[in-house]
């Protein structure tokens, strides 16, 4: 799955907020699949839908969801075991479920078939039930807010040929019901910026540069990484 896709959080936000009673299953269920059309599950009995997954997992006790956003170096909401880690990395994201003593892991994968159907398979794996150490959403959003200011500073000391402007567009739709105000401030920023640091563009600079425009951007890249997850979690900390 391209890194970029933002249908683990998506998952993550509209399945918690079904879990905390804020919406119904089947809403939850065709948000997913509206943004990235029919979710299917890769199980032993074969390919079940994702719905029917998410209902038979509330029956063993699924109590929260918990998104991955890692990248080589950072495995961030990840805590092994290496299979899950590994292919999480791979496709730059996944999902954890929770359960009463264990965890699955979720990874996502495009799933095309023909000429005409585009949808998303998710693989499971094991995953530890140890809890990822992650920022709290005050933490992440002070941190975002350090990051915004050092990358500002040390790009406007990068000159480099004009670039026309290209209009920035965040396929991510925002949180789901229940989430906190500051949840979905931090999230529609975290969202934004993803999406300005996908246009960012190297031609015409020098070799340093380079050097220092890459290092604002991967320490704001961790940052927005860290806002969104936090974020994506905010709805579990007031149950």
């Amino acid at each position: 799955m391209h890194p970029d896709s933002p249908i683990s959080a998506t998952l993550v936000c509209w399945g918690n907020a079904w879990l905390a009673g804020r919406t119904g299953l089947d809403e939850a269920a065709d948000r997913v699949e509206r943004q990235a059309g029919p979710q299917l599950v890769a199980t032993a009995a074969g390919d079940v839908p994702l719905r029917s997954v998410l209902a038979d997992l509330r029956g063993e006790g699924l109590s929260a969801l918990r998104l991955a956003l890692p990248v080589a170096g950072d495995p961030l909401g990840l805590t092994g075991p290496p299979p899950f880690n590994s292919a999480a990395v791979d496709a730059g994201q996944a999902v954890t479920a929770v359960l009463p003593g264990r965890c699955l892991g979720l990874v996502p994968a495009p799933d095309r078939r023909g000429s005409s159907y585009a949808g998303v398979r998710w693989s499971v794996f094991e995953a530890s039930p140890a809890a990822p150490d992650l920022p709290s959403l005050a933490e992440a959003e002070h941190a975002l807010a350090l990051a915004m200011r050092a990358a500002t500073d040390a790009l406007l000391g990068v000159e480099g040929p004009a670039q026309g402007r290209r209009p920035v567009r965040s396929d991510d739709e925002g949180l789901a019901p229940g989430y906190p105000a500051r949840a979905h401030r931090v999230a529609a920023l975290a969202a934004r910026l993803a999406a300005v640091l996908r246009l960012a563009d190297d031609r015409g600079l020098t070799s340093g540069q380079v050097a220092v425009r890459s290092q604002a951007l991967r320490e704001l890249d961790r940052a927005v990484r860290r806002a969104r997850v936090a974020a994506h979690h905010a709805i579990t900390e007031l149950v």
